[in-house]
């Protein structure tokens, strides 16, 4: 009889993800427990949901005082919540509107809708005619929309018939991205950094690229930023690294503080504009108890603290991965507080990676293969990011004996 809540898992849920054999039931801070008492540092932040760490005294106070007050009203009415919450994201990023949705895939099918609406009505492209040029390598989410244009086999195989539209160029070639332009363009839609496909990083001068060609050719340019905002590589946008200000940006994950799905479109008004009543919804969009607990998480990065602590600690993080290369690592890369490191598949994968790393207490992710993230939550203090690296060292240090032991 199944009794745990693994075994219960693999028994009555769907099996649309491969988690690490491990059931937290508690979290503080940078480190979660199970009912066990086994205690793991979090090196993934729920993929940056979690960028104030597991249960942020402020958002777990914002979440208790709103629950006390009100949850959900729909659309249909107003409440007073939604409008400083907007009026705060939209000074937050620099924009005139908000519109907010629940998952990041919703906020990038919002962005898409809008870049089409815009297209016809502004633009003037014939209705059923916008393309949107998107990259190589891209995950936005995966609704039909979005896996359409996705490259990853598994995530789009056999959900045909797929939507058209969209033309993909290699990520970070700006040569590609000039030439896939034509008179029916309306957008390009594009991560600041590849967050899913490994912290892939933009060539220098990639996103300024995007933008003047966007200029030039009367597109609009949209960030996802739904993993790479809100603080995660050092700045509040990561567009702001390269001194790029987008037409909109896409945010979700941190926004609702890892209490509550909360995502949003930012934008000036003569895009926004398009959006007119009935035309795009959602009935928890916006409500009171996710913009209450948003609002609280844009207090904290109007401090700048997280983002200042991702700086300070971007470059001692670079410097104890690298010390990992030729030792079991390949490949790494590192953007404020978040690093993709390939493991040499001579070793294993970036699951066996992940499994030695969960023996030792450390909670990470793998992706495509021998990669796996490094995301821990903003407010992480140095001894603790050091205590984590440390045991990434003793897990590439077993791989490799065993990998000796065989030959």
């Amino acid at each position: 009889m199944s009794t745990t809540p693994v075994e219960l898992e693999a028994v009555h849920g769907a099996h649309n993800y491969h988690p690490l054999p491990v059931a937290v039931s508690h979290g503080e801070g940078s480190w979660v427990s199970d009912d066990d008492g086994n205690r793991y540092l979090d090196f993934l932040a729920a993929y940056s949901a979690l960028n104030f760490g597991h249960r942020h005294p402020d958002l777990v106070a914002a979440a208790h005082a709103q629950l006390d007050r009100l949850t959900l009203t729909s659309r249909a009415f107003h409440h007073d919540q939604l409008g400083p919450f907007c009026a705060e994201l939209a000074a937050l990023t620099g924009k005139q509107a908000v519109l907010p949705m629940n998952s990041g895939a919703e906020g990038v099918e919002t962005a898409l809708k809008i870049a089409r609406r815009w297209g016809h009505e502004v633009k003037g492209v014939p209705d059923g005619h916008a393309r949107i040029i998107v990259m190589d390598g891209n995950f936005h989410g995966r609704t039909i929309s979005i896996v359409s244009f996705s490259g990853d086999h598994v995530a789009k195989a056999h959900y045909g018939p797929y939507t058209p539209g969209f033309t993909s160029v290699p990520y970070g070639d700006a040569k590609a991205l000039e030439a896939a332009f034509d008179e029916h363009t309306v957008a390009v839609l594009v991560e600041p950094v590849q967050g899913e496909a490994g912290v892939i990083l933009p060539p220098e001068g990639f996103l300024a690229d995007v933008r003047r060609l966007c200029v030039e050719n009367r597109a609009l340019m949209i960030a996802d930023e739904v993993q790479s905002g809100l603080g995660r590589t050092g700045y509040t946008l990561a567009c702001q690294r390269d001194e790029v200000v987008p037409d909109l940006y896409i945010l979700g994950k941190a926004l609702g503080g890892g209490i509550l799905p909360l995502s949003a479109v930012a934008a000036d008004r003569d895009v926004m504009g398009v959006i007119t009543p009935g035309s795009h919804g959602s009935t928890f969009g916006g409500n009171p108890l996710a913009t209450a607990v948003g609002r609280a998480v844009i207090a904290l990065l109007e401090t700048g603290e997280p983002q200042a602590n991702a700086r300070k600690l971007e470059g001692h993080l670079r410097e104890r991965l690298e010390a990992f290369l030729g030792k079991g690592l390949v490949g790494v890369r590192v953007r404020g507080l978040w690093a993709g490191i390939d493991l040499d598949p001579a070793l294993g994968s970036g699951r066996e990676l992940c499994e030695e790393l969960l023996a030792r207490g450390v909670l990470a992710k793998d992706t495509h293969g021998s990669t796996i993230r490094i995301s821990p939550p903003l407010t992480i203090s140095v001894e603790d990011l050091d205590w984590g690296l440390d045991r990434l060292g003793e897990a590439l240090e077993t791989l490799r004996g065993r990998v000796a032991s065989r030959a």
